[in-house]
């Protein structure tokens, strides 16, 4: 079969030729799809969409394997007239977004970013002003309990921390199996000495916490996001840091940032509109401040992860060879 990859690095290129030997393979680079009319099998990215004028121009295309959750990029209107199956990649990073998590936590409740910041810059040894908490005995809250969200409970648990979680979707066998309790969001907010968030974002998630709720928190709490920017209310979270309300904060992604729909794109592409990113951080002032950590939406980002989006899509590629399709996407 013919398979026509784009987006690829070098080593993905190397990595999925070895594992799919016996297939004939090109690889382009560019983020623009170039059809090939022989391509009976295309192996896109986020930048590399699909349009129903390109499929139109590859007669022999019979199974799309997208390297992403997402699946926007794909014309399913018009694979599904052709009858062309369409597989993503579910899951592939829910313990390295959850490690990543725990890194911002770890760095703020021990405060390393001052320490490492006052020795760096100014040679000082002093630990005044330094002193953090302990993780242990502390409660952390857990807003969305899905893939990632289990994995940062078993994390917390290994701290020996107490979990309050909330879901739209509670399950009774998850908090026996992980030992936590389902609550409300206000009452995780009232509860918890840590809030990390791991939500889809969408209409009904925009800003989850906001300049109502925000004052529910404990007083003192940090807050992680490293799911959606715009699940928080910037302006509110920047005027509770400045009040004490919350302690500190650690985000991976900014509400300024928009939506990014694939964090892998990323890799390819680099970071979007970053002039704006860097004005819109001046502007609301959490650059500048010790107890914020702003990283660039890299929680994703291990060879490990990137090594299981290849694998399932050579999984999703061999099943569909041998007629039996797995990750398909919605509808199809």
């Amino acid at each position: 079969m013919k398979i026509v990859c784009y987006e690829t690095a070098d080593w993905e290129a190397a990595y999925l030729k070895q594992k799919l030997a016996g297939f004939d393979m090109e690889f382009i680079g560019g983020s623009k799809i170039q059809p090939n009319p022989d391509a009976e099998i295309v192996c896109n990215f986020v930048g590399s969409p699909l349009t129903a004028e390109i499929i139109a121009q590859m007669p022999k295309l019979k199974f799309v394997a997208t390297r992403s959750t997402g699946f926007d990029h794909i014309d399913l209107k018009a694979c599904a007239e052709r009858g062309i199956a369409v597989s993503n990649v579910p899951t592939y990073g829910e313990n390295t977004v959850a490690e990543f998590a725990f890194a911002l936590i770890l760095s703020l409740s021990r405060k390393i970013y001052p320490a490492y910041k006052r020795v760096r810059e100014q040679g000082l040894f002093s630990t005044n002003d330094l002193q953090g908490f302990d993780l242990q005995g502390k409660t952390l809250g857990v807003v969305g309990a899905g893939h990632i969200g289990q994995f940062v409970i078993k994390i917390a648990k290994g701290f020996g921390m107490n979990v309050v979680a909330y879901d739209p979707y509670p399950k009774r066998e998850l908090a026996d199996k992980y030992q936590f309790v389902y609550a409300s969001l206000e009452d995780v907010l009232k509860q918890s000495d840590v809030i990390t968030l791991h939500v889809p974002y969408m209409p009904a998630t925009h800003h989850l916490i906001n300049s109502q709720n925000i004052s529910l928190c404990k007083k003192g709490c940090i807050i992680i996001n490293t799911a959606r920017g715009g699940l928080i209310e910037t302006a509110a979270l920047v005027k509770a840091l400045k009040s004490g309300q919350i302690a500190g904060a650690g985000l991976d992604v900014l509400e300024e940032e928009g939506f990014i729909k694939e964090e892998v794109d990323l890799l390819v592409n680099g970071h979007p509109n970053e002039d704006e990113l860097k004005t819109a951080l001046a502007d609301h002032e959490l650059m500048y401040m010790d107890n914020v950590l702003i990283t660039p939406h890299n929680a994703f980002n291990t060879k490990e992860a990137m090594v299981r989006i290849l694998d399932t899509t050579v999984g999703n590629i061999k099943g569909f060879e041998e007629g039996k399709l797995v990750n398909l996407v919605s509808g199809h």
